[in-house]
This record gives structure tokens, sequence and C-alpha cells, in this order.
């Protein structure tokens, strides 16, 4: 069962919902876009979450700052990279010693650029990471990539503009398309969970 919990960031508290795993490995999972309503209650969140727990994971979902009860205010995804790096320690300071980054939309992207700035973690996945909508910076590299999932009829996140990053990315990550979804997985959240579990 999740508990609520609070930690610090630059910002002040965030809150958050912590469950405890059957290992010592632990996943941080970052939401949608604040600004259009996303919060670590997306229903694609708790699809990751899902997936996660049935590897035996502890997982972390929480909220951005400025996002629910979380202090702060929206930060264009610069402070929000500080919000990831307080949720990483988080996990760290109850001994997990395995710590993942998994995000949907805009926290994949939040994820994927908190990384370029160093961050003790050693596994990422990203669900619709939001490439038509966002600038993913040239010459991003993500060697802890090691999925993506995605819908075939994703108009933010396509899969024909995701393919050809991937080999800048990681060459090694495996791309899963869910054939007929959209950026919100309705009517395809267990099938998100389930690629996950393959692919992890």
């Amino acid at each position: 069962m999740e508990k609520k919990v609070e930690f610090p960031s630059i910002c002040g508290d965030l809150e958050g919902l912590y469950y405890t795993g059957d290992s010592e490995k632990g996943v941080v999972i970052t939401h949608p876009h604040p600004q259009y309503g996303g919060d670590m209650y997306s229903p694609v969140v708790e699809a990751i979450i899902a997936a996660y727990r049935k590897l035996g994971f502890s997982t972390l979902r929480f909220n951005f700052r400025g996002a629910g009860n979380s202090a702060g205010h929206y930060d264009q995804g610069v402070g929000e990279r500080d919000d990831v790096r307080a949720a990483v320690s988080f996990l760290s300071d109850r001994g997990l010693k395995t710590i993942h980054l998994s995000g949907y939309s805009f926290g994949a992207w939040v994820n994927a650029m908190t990384l370029q700035g160093g961050l003790a973690v050693q596994g990422m996945t990203m669900v619709a990471p939001p490439v038509a909508f966002i600038d993913f910076e040239d010459g991003l590299r993500l060697p802890l990539l090691s999925a993506v999932v995605a819908g075939s009829r994703d108009e933010i996140a396509p899969p024909v503009l995701i393919r050809p990053l991937m080999g800048q990315w990681n060459p090694d990550a495996r791309i899963d398309i869910i054939d007929g979804a959209d950026h919100f997985f309705f009517g395809f959240l267990d099938e998100v969970t389930r690629r996950l579990v393959q692919c992890l």
C-alpha cells in the first residue's frame, strides 16, 4: 500500500506516494505536464507503477513543484530537475541500492534532462516522450535508457519522430509501439504495464 510522504526540494517540500517493494530496487516515476492538468495521479503513471511493482521495485511518485500540494511554482522543466534529484535522494536515503527513473510525457523529458547533469541512478524507461512538443536537444545521450513505450496514434510522441532519436539516445534501447494507442493510452493502460514488464 502506498503511503503519503513529503520530502524537501530546493523550492520547499514536495508531496508524494511511496510504496515499499520486496527488493533493494526503487524507481522514481514522474508525471505529465502540470500546466495541462498533469499530476502524480495520472492513469499512465499508475500503469508504470504497476509494471515496476510486479518486478519487486519500491515506487515513488510525486507532484512536481507547484502541482497538487507541492511547494513552489512551475519552472518550465528547469527547477523540476531539482525535484527529480530530491526524489532520487529520498529513495537512496531508504537504503535502495538500485534506482531507476521512469516518466510519462513531460516527466520523461524532465528525467532525460536531469540525467545530463549527472545523477546516481542505474536505469531508465520512458513512456510517450513528447518529442513533437518539447525539444529533447541535439546530441542527447541516454546510456541508461532501456526502453521507450509509445502509441502508434500519438501526435505528441509520434513513433516516426522517436525512432530516429533512439540511435542517438541509446542504440541498444528498445522501442515498443502499442498499435492504436494515442498519447493518453485510453483503453491501453494494461498494455502499457505489460510492455514495460517485458522490456524490463
